[in-house]
């Protein structure tokens, strides 16, 4: 404690010597410095040196956030669901224009480094001031994970002041409490918010059944963030968040045991007692400044991720022939900058780094059962095999562009980054960008762009040592080979335009071909703890999307649809997940990637009575559409699961009460038609196992702001 707080001492003094005298008075001089203006002007500043020009960006206000079920307190993955081209995976995953990963996250500019979470959420849609989807052809400033970069502008003390607490509660038993608090002192702007969440549907059912069996979750996230200007051209930020989950591995009842375990074969599966804990944290410190025609943010940043699972050890050997006590740990530690300089009245420069050292450690100890030559077991008697990795591995990202006002109408943004990988794999690429802008008429905006991707697999990898010991055990693979998973490069094209033809209503079409080399992509393998990267030689991906929302007084409505097809031969790396007979076909054939989904889309409406009134009324609809992601029945992925519609409702009412900032009381009903569906049947190219999707549930919150 006593450390702690001389650090903090420490702190204190040394930003008070760097702030001038004006800014370490009390708030009344803020006249000084116009704190507003300054704090708006330097977020207009930041969003300048990363802007989206010539990527298609799909935007969710807070009124559109608030209009789905659950409004801010929904999970991340279910509000990106509502973007055209997001399609619905198991354990929360979702998949953006047939990429099965690939998602980039960034909190105000700073892109944070991915984490071992594979069944939570490690950010909250509660942390989000402004949320939106950047896809296409991304300019050079975006690297490393490309399908998608999910920016998020953090709520601050000046944007969302004050506090409100709101508590849910709802079937499956979901309780959920959450709190929020903001506000400004002089120079300082904090806030801070929390959420706590109790689910008896941690993970998608692998069954049918209304009510999953062995499938709690606890979890929570929490994020702070103070920044403090120092001048009128200077602003620190920091920013410390994190999120904790723990789930039962929900259990699907009545399937055939594989292994005699200690003299018996006879196991009831819906009694098993899988589980798995998984804990981020993360932390950013960033200097702002304005200069003269320039601007640059430097940021360091640090994440911190772990995952455990613990099996149910007799039911693991009975039906898998390994029971894994499994941990993976990662820590990322980096630096990033980015600055723009306009130039000319018709250029403005752009240039920026990223660099980051990962390490990566793993162990399993598990039980197995030895077997002979045929791969029969030689006794029921299980033993220990132990394995591990220590890993670290470092990126290198940096990037030059240019934004070219070539006419009144036409912006032409070229540029090129180099980025390089030394981890699993030592490699790197040159990648230019090319996106041209036509903007004729304050209607129409037209895009057509050119991106060179190069995206490195994941640190967290199987090693050839962990193979080597499952050998002679019920654990060993069909196949020995593991050549290492490289890094994913390909060429990007993309095309597009928008129209606003009437106030408030936009429109808009996007189409879009990939063609990659060492395609990435993931399975789930064995035991469920993480999902294993492995490539597809040659993948083509292409699709279409259209999207269309309208927003004025009390309605907003929007719409969008879309076709993907994914497809990719030959897979080149870690082969020992696979069956000879699988790879064999692939390495013959096109074969749909197990995360396509050819069509997806979604759509929704909401109207406000007395919208200006301290009693108003919010009724919202929407829906979920998807075709079914790819199943195995001859060959490999060569069908598609059952389209599925899912519909939902909400209505919020408003309260007035006296010596408050206002009360909410609101119901959502999610699936409000109790569709059953499946998401997945447990086959296909690296599916480990069924699951359904969410059935009926009816949800009341009541939140309180003061």
């Amino acid at each position: 404690m006593g450390s702690k707080r001389k650090a903090a001492v420490t702190f204190s003094a040394a930003l008070a010597l760097a702030l001038p005298a004006a800014a370490q008075t009390p708030a009344d001089n803020s006249s000084v410095i116009d704190l507003d203006v300054t704090a708006k002007r330097l977020d207009a500043a930041r969003s300048t040196i990363q802007p989206s020009l010539g990527a298609t960006t799909y935007s969710f206000s807070k009124k559109t956030v608030d209009a789905i079920p659950q409004g801010d307190q929904a999970p991340l993955n279910e509000v990106l669901l509502r973007a055209p081209g997001v399609a619905q995976d198991s354990f929360g995953q979702v998949h953006v224009r047939g990429d099965h990963a690939n998602l980039q996250y960034r909190l105000d500019g700073v892109q944070l480094p991915e984490t071992l979470s594979l069944f939570s959420q490690s950010l909250a849609t509660q942390f989000a001031h402004n949320l939106s989807l950047m896809t296409g052809a991304l300019p050079a400033q975006y690297g490393f994970r490309q399908a998608g970069v999910v920016d998020i502008t953090l709520k601050s003390g000046t944007t969302d002041p004050g506090a409100e607490a709101a508590v849910t509660t709802g079937s499956l038993d979901y309780k959920q409490t959450a709190l929020t608090y903001g506000g400004r002192s002089g120079v300082f702007d904090y806030f801070a918010t929390g959420q706590f969440l109790h689910s008896g549907v941690g993970i998608e059912n692998p069954t049918s059944s209304y009510t999953p069996l062995h499938d709690d979750t606890d979890q929570w996230h929490a994020l702070g963030k103070v920044t403090a200007i120092i001048d009128e051209n200077t602003r620190l930020s920091f920013i410390a968040g994190g999120a904790s989950a723990r789930f039962q591995i929900p259990n699907n009842p009545n399937q055939p045991t594989n292994f005699t375990v200690n003299g018996t074969s006879i196991q009831n599966s819906g009694n098993l007692d899988q589980r798995q804990w998984e804990d981020t944290y993360f932390g950013i410190a960033s200097l702002q400044k304005h200069y003269g025609a320039g601007d640059f943010q430097l940021s360091a940043f640090t994440t911190y991720s772990t995952l455990s699972y613990k099996p149910d050890t007799f039911g693991d050997l009975a039906f898998n022939g390994i029971a894994p006590w499994s941990s993976r740990m990662s820590l990322t530690n980096g630096l990033q900058g980015d600055g723009s300089w306009k130039a000319t009245p018709t250029h403005t420069l752009r240039a920026g780094f990223l660099a980051q050292r990962e390490r990566a450690t793993s162990l399993t100890n598990a039980q197995v059962l030895p077997v002979d030559g045929t791969g029969a077991p030689t006794t029921d008697q299980a033993m220990n095999i132990v394995n591990g990795a220590d890993q670290v591995g470092w990126l290198y990202g940096i990037y030059l562009q240019d934004e070219w006002k070539l006419t009144p109408t036409v912006t032409v943004n070229y540029g090129a980054r180099f980025d390089a990988v030394d981890g699993n794999t030592q490699e790197n690429q040159l990648s230019p960008r090319l996106n041209v802008v036509w903007q004729p008429n304050p209607i129409l905006t037209a895009h057509l762009g050119y991106a060179r991707y190069f995206t490195p697999p994941p640190l967290a990898q199987v090693n050839n040592g962990a193979i080597a010991s499952t050998i002679g055990t019920t654990a060993a693979p069909a196949l020995q080979q593991n050549d290492p998973v490289k890094a994913e490069r390909a060429d990007y094209f993309d095309g597009g335009f928008s129209l606003k033809p009437l106030p408030g209503l936009t429109l808009g079409f996007d189409a879009y071909y990939k063609i990659a080399q060492n395609l990435l992509d993931e399975g789930q393998f064995g035991a469920p703890i993480v999902l294993s990267s492995f490539n597809y030689a040659n993948a083509q991906v292409k699709g279409i999307e259209l999207s269309g929302s309208y927003d004025d007084g009390p309605w907003s409505l929007y719409a969008n649809a879309a076709w993907s097809e994914a497809k990719g031969s030959t897979i080149n790396s870690a082969q020992f997940n696979f069956q000879p007979a699988e790879l064999a076909f692939i390495a013959q054939n096109y074969i749909y990637l197990d995360n396509n989904q050819s069509w997806t889309g979604s759509g929704g409406a909401s109207y406000t009575f007395n919208q200006s009134s301290d009693w108003a009324t919010r009724v919202s609809a929407d829906v979920i559409v998807g075709s079914g992601l790819r199943a195995t029945v001859t060959t490999p992925n060569d069908t598609a699961l059952p389209t599925y519609v899912t519909a939902n409702l909400s209505v919020a009412q408003k309260i007035a009460i006296k010596g408050t900032r206002g009360t909410q009381i609101r119901f959502d009903a999610i699936n409000l038609f109790d569709h059953s569906y499946q998401l997945r049947d447990g086959s296909g190219v690296g599916v480990g196992a069924p699951q359904f999707g969410q059935r009926r549930t009816f949800l009341v919150s009541l939140s309180q702001k003061f």
